[in-house]
């Protein structure tokens, strides 16, 4: 079976600084023809998305997605919430951690595999400001290292 290509669109930074990544999983998303050629060209952001469970179904909420260029009465509103597509029993389990143990949905990255649009999704939990600036300080602390080392080498 081969292995299919995957090529990254975007990456939501501010999630990986705002919450701890405990699990993360794939789910497809459903778009139209003319979102699918926007998110080729670029045009798609997740800074501020989240996800939610609705009536049963998981949906990707305040994610923006331009308006294709060519397209006319096609194109979608960029803001509306678009649904995701997983088995019934992972977005039951989910709905249980989210509602006993305060956590929280957000999307992590949006990729290609293969023809197909894909969302990495990640159960999260928010980060204090402690939190924040002690990941800050060990960044800091590994890119000294690093450069320390580059130096040394010279």
């Amino acid at each position: 079976m081969p292995v299919e290509n995957t090529k990254t669109i975007t990456t939501n930074k501010k999630a990986f600084h705002e919450y701890f990544v405990i699990e993360s999983f794939e789910a497809g998303i459903a778009l139209s023809g003319t979102e699918v050629k926007s998110i080729r060209a670029g045009g798609v952001n997740l800074k501020d998305a989240w996800c939610g469970i609705d009536d049963g179904e998981m949906y990707i909420k305040q994610m923006h997605i331009s308006p294709y260029e060519q397209g006319n009465i096609f194109n979608k509103p960029p803001m509306r919430d678009r649904k995701l597509l997983l088995h019934k029993r992972e977005i039951m389990r989910l709905m249980g951690l989210v509602k006993q143990q305060g956590l929280a949905l957000v999307p992590l990255s949006l990729y290609f595999k293969g023809s197909l649009v894909k969302v990495q999704v990640g159960l999260c939990r928010g980060k204090k400001l402690h939190d924040k600036r002690e990941t800050a300080a060990k960044r800091d602390a590994n890119r000294a290292i690093d450069r320390a080392i580059k130096e040394q080498n010279r």
